[in-house]
């Protein structure tokens, strides 16, 4: 029997894929807080409150970003396979559930370029500790801005004396969330579920805090990561903001921050997101001043070259293509 070519595979098949692919899509504390719908000439994403952080998130601003990550894996994913789709995001404003329907679909040549960032998914990963001292070459930096700049967002590379103020913001935001308590026993709850394919296991929070210039996030708890001496000062810290404080621009700050974390993965460069300073509100007021009050901002990136010294940290769980793909509208 001859073996279907991505070319005539059925559209069906091609967005339950794409549904499915997406599910490598990064998401605050791996919460991976979205449901898809194959539908016969359409795909529709939806964010599932149920996995949103209710005390740290209340807007719903990491929640929207979270899920505009695993709507840009579906698009890439679909142009690897052949297919452009029409983006609706938001569609109906009686369902603010339903953050995007990819519908309209057309075949195109299978894209080379997405289908190498279909393999960076699947490799892709956080790796919490300081990074090498070789430096970033600009080139890199200059291919993950492009990325951002081509899903609607900016970004903004950070100047000594920026970082210094964003490594206070960071400090005050992690002493304000620490003193409350909800906060805590939420964190609590992400980092103690190693077998249910949700949450942050030991194996990927450091064993002890990293040496890092912009303080990173208390997890409340050991991990077992092992942390070794070095310090990230080779680090370039950014800002991915935009013009629009709103639902709409927080999914396709995640679009662009998938779009950013793919292109890195490519270049091999370490990208680890940072929103503690845009969770408290304080501290995201002063996160616009580094915007110089022109634009608002979504979240924090760090990039650097990993330490070839030590091994990346291991995957985090997934739930299971049939907990976040619903195919029931195409059986039969």
């Amino acid at each position: 029997m001859s073996r279907q070519t991505p070319s005539d595979r059925p559209l069906t098949t091609a967005l339950a894929e794409a549904a499915a692919t997406a599910g490598h899509a990064p998401s605050v504390h791996n919460t991976q807080p979205w449901q898809w719908r194959v539908l016969p000439e359409a795909l529709e994403l939806r964010m599932v409150r149920g996995r949103q952080l209710a005390a740290t998130d209340p807007d719903g601003r990491l929640l929207a970003i979270s899920c505009g990550a695993a709507l840009h894996h579906a698009r890439v994913a679909l142009a690897a396979e052949g297919w452009t789709p029409v983006v609706e995001r938001l569609p109906d404003p009686g369902d603010p559930d339903l953050a995007a329907r990819l519908g309209g679909l057309r075949r195109a040549g299978p894209d080379p370029d997405a289908m190498r960032l279909v393999q960076c998914m699947r490799v892709r990963h956080t790796d919490r500790r300081p990074v090498s001292e070789e430096p970033l070459p600009t080139r890199a930096v200059d291919e993950i801005a492009h990325a951002v700049a081509a899903e609607g967002a900016r970004l903004q590379i950070l100047d000594g004396d920026q970082v210094l103020e964003l490594a206070a913001a960071a400090a005050r935001a992690g002493q304000v969330e620490a003193e409350d308590p909800r906060l805590s026993e939420e964190l609590a709850y992400w980092t103690s579920r190693a077998d249910d394919g949700t949450g942050l296991p030991p194996e990927v929070l450091p064993a002890r805090a990293p040496q890092t210039t912009v303080p990173a996030r208390d997890f409340g708890r050991p991990g077992s990561l092992p942390i070794g001496p070095g310090h990230d000062r080779a680090a370039v810290y950014a800002l991915l903001h935009g013009d629009e404080d709103e639902p709409d621009s927080w999914l396709r700050a995640g679009e662009a921050l998938s779009a950013a974390w793919l292109t890195a993965t490519r270049l091999g460069v370490s990208l680890v997101p940072l929103s503690g300073a845009v969770e408290v509100e304080g501290t995201r007021q002063t996160l616009r001043g580094l915007l110089a009050g022109i634009g608002f901002p979504y979240l924090v990136m760090r990039l650097g070259i990993a330490d070839p010294a030590h091994a990346g940290p291991p995957p985090t769980p997934r739930l299971a293509v049939e907990q976040v793909v619903d195919s029931s509208a195409v059986r039969g």
